[in-house]
Order: structure tokens, then C-alpha cells, then sequence
């Protein structure tokens, strides 16, 4: 990494011109720039919800509604008004058509700027990528016709929106997740209450959700704790629950050195430094990345969500054509 450090500052720097971003704050036209890029990404629903109000996803029950599912044979009882008069005109027997309620499913993405997720080595902060992943997710939920709200949230401050249609949801949830994230925080949370922070959050996005929405939890996995994942197990079972998870490459990996070079971190608090170009410190430094990833995984399992993982040192557009799903 180090002797190609100029062409990698120059591709990283070309990259963040394009997304129109810092890598390091967030802005309103980053963020947008994503309406443009919706189709990369499909929110239909893989489950079907019984529900009694007009929207985009279909209810199991039959009857009257908006979207057209099968004709059968005319049976007593059903509406005359249904009749298919060509099946029937065709056929010589009666036929009624029947159709699939609609229902409307409200998208809830939850997005976590915790001190954890404002780290970043190569392109973006992983919390930038959060915003990124959140505003795509927005926009294709506006483009379906499903209203968009949710959660951001911090160690020490949250922030609940109201599901709203329409353009109005999705700007009101960016604007309010760009605000937030430009926020310097002066608090210096312990890694105990950093997790309880997390774990009250999780109960606040249970007790948001609703039977048959869709819910996105955009975080990086630093503060899940049995409490976290209890909230969550309770989401996932009445709705879809999709978890983002996002890391920077040098958290799992050091990079490669042609010589021993002492590292620096910093959280603008506190300060951490590792030796790179030392191949036994890679190698453990890597062996224990896996084993905490694989900790993690394993405890999202009880969850029984769906979980994607997305890395910070790469543009989002190009992990999903690489790839990864997020549906």
C-alpha cells in the first residue's frame, strides 16, 4: 500500500469527486445522488402480509382489491360485479375474477452514527457508507410508492421519523441523517455504555416496527450484545428485517508494506498504533479479525435476518454490480 500511495490517493480522490462526497462529512448531494441509481436494488417483499389498506405489497387474502390475481368457476356468494364476461362469454360457464388486496408497507431504516462508524481508511467513513446505503434504500422505497421512515442514532442521541410518502419522507429522513452525522461529538462514552446505547436503540426500533414492514438496520456490529439481538429476534419475527453491515477493509486485513512502519489510529479522543509490514503481526492481527467476525455472525443467527455486508473502501455502486444483493 505504501509505495502506491500516490495512484491510490488519486483513484480514492477520483472516486469521492464522483460520489460528490468528503469520505469524512455528509451532505445533502451525496446523498440524493442516489434517486438516480434506485434500479440497483429491489424492496419487494419476499413474504406476503394480510393488511386492508391500498399500497405496493399483496395480502394471502382474496377478495375485492387493486391487484389482479386468478378467474376461477363463479361460486354462490361471489360479487357479480367480478364476473369475467370474456372467460365466460369464451368458456360457456360462468368465471369471476379475483384479486389480491394491496396492502401498505412502510420502510423503516435504522441508521447507526455511532463513534465506531466514524472511522475510515481508504474512502469513506463507515458511517458515510451508512448514509450512502440508507439514501439508496430511500429512494427506491419512494420509487415504489412505500412510505420511508425510521431511526439515526448515536451513543448518547437518537432520532425517530414518522414514515412519510412521497419525496417529503425521503428528504425529510436525509436531511435529518446529514444534520446528525455533521454533529461533532464531544462525549467520551465507555465501550459498556456504547453497547447499551445500541441495545436501547434496538428496543426503540421494535417498538417503531409494524407487522409486515420492511426494516434496515445500518450499523457496523461493534455493540450487538444478547440484549441487542433479543429486540431484534422480537422484529424479526412480524417483519422483514434486512441488517447492513458495514466495515473498513483495515479492519480486517493490515495493509501490505515493503518495510516494518509504525501505523497511527485516532478517534480524535484516543490514539492507537500498530506495527505493518511485520508478516506474524499481519497474520495475527487477520486471525483474529476472522474469529471476531465469525463471533458476530454467529450471534446474528438467532436473529434469523437477512445480513449483508458492505465494505467503506469501496463505492456502494460498485459492491452491488459486484455482486452484492440487497433486497
Amino acid at each position: 500500500m505504501w509505495f502506491k500511495q500516490t495512484s491510490i490517493t488519486t483513484q480514492a480522490n477520483q472516486r469521492l469527486e464522483a460520489l460528490k462526497s468528503s469520505g469524512v462529512d455528509m451532505t445533502i448531494d451525496e446523498l440524493v445522488l442516489y434517486q438516480s441509481k434506485s434500479a440497483l436494488i429491489n424492496l419487494a417483499p419476499s413474504k406476503q402480509f394480510f393488511g386492508h389498506m391500498a399500497g405496493n405489497s399483496l395480502a394471502k387474502n382474496k377478495g375485492r382489491g387493486m391487484e389482479f390475481d386468478e378467474v376461477r368457476h363463479y361460486q354462490t356468494g361471489d360479487d357479480i360485479r367480478a364476473i369475467d364476461w370474456r372467460v365466460t362469454a369464451r368458456t360457456g360457464k360462468t368465471h369471476t375474477k379475483l384479486f389480491r388486496e394491496e396492502i401498505e408497507r412502510p420502510v423503516l431504516i435504522a441508521t447507526d452514527l455511532s463513534d465506531s462508524m466514524r472511522f475510515g481508511s481508504q474512502l469513506l467513513f463507515k458511517s458515510v457508507q451508512a448514509g450512502h446505503i440508507a439514501a439508496l434504500v430511500a429512494w427506491h422505497a419512494k420509487k415504489r410508492g412505500d412510505k420511508v421512515g425510521g431511526m439515526i442514532f448515536t451513543d448518547s442521541d437518537h432520532l425517530e421519523l414518522k414514515p412519510q410518502s412521497r419525496q417529503q419522507g425521503v428528504l425529510h429522513y436525509l436531511h435529518a441523517l446529514t444534520q446528525m452525522h455533521n454533529v461533532q461529538s464531544n462525549d467520551n462514552i465507555s465501550a459498556e455504555d456504547a453497547e447499551l446505547a445500541f441495545a436501547n436503540n434496538c428496543q426503540r426500533l421494535r417498538k417503531l416496527s409494524k407487522p409486515g414492514g420492511l426494516i434496515y438496520l445500518i450499523t457496523d456490529g461493534t455493540h450487538f450484545s444478547e440484549q441487542a439481538i433479543r429486540h431484534l429476534r422480537t422484529v424479526s419475527m412480524h417483519c422483514e428485517l434486512v441488517i447492513c453491515l458495514v466495515h473498513d477493509p483495515i479492519e480486517r486485513q493490515l495493509p501490505e508494506a515493503s518495510q516494518t512502519l509504525s501505523l497511527a489510529f485516532t478517534d480524535g479522543r484516543n490514539r492507537q498504533t500498530i506495527n505493518v509490514g511485520d508478516k506474524k503481526v499481519a497474520s495475527a492481527y487477520q486471525a483474529n479479525a476472522k474469529l471476531i467476525e465469525h463471533e458476530l455472525m454467529r450471534s446474528l443467527q438467532h436473529i434469523k435476518a437477512r445480513v449483508v455486508e458492505f465494505s467503506a473502501g469501496e463505492t456502494l455502486e460498485a459492491q452491488l454490480k459486484m455482486g452484492h444483493r440487497i433486497k
